[in-house]
């Protein structure tokens, strides 16, 4: 299990956990980031900017700060199943 700024940009990932407090939760589940949801990575930007997701479950993408980001542990899904 790692951290969404760890994950490569190639790989699809699960939502295991969503660290942090109430506020961090209730803001990545207004979002439509929910636990064991599939996302993937579709832009990082340069020097520390925002990460760019795409939730595969709602079909929706959205950027997200590093801060955030950081709170959502992912892991990696197995591309045969």
């Amino acid at each position: 299990m790692k951290s969404l700024l760890d994950a490569s940009k190639a790989s699809r990932f699960r939502i295991t956990r969503i660290v942090g407090g109430y506020g961090v939760r209730r803001r990545l589940l207004s979002l439509g980031f929910h636990k064991n949801d599939l996302i993937e990575l579709d832009s990082r930007s340069i020097m520390g900017g925002p990460l760019l997701i795409r939730n595969l479950t709602t079909d929706t993408s959205v950027a997200l700060g590093r801060g955030i980001a950081s709170h959502i542990k992912v892991e990696i899904v197995d591309e045969e199943q």
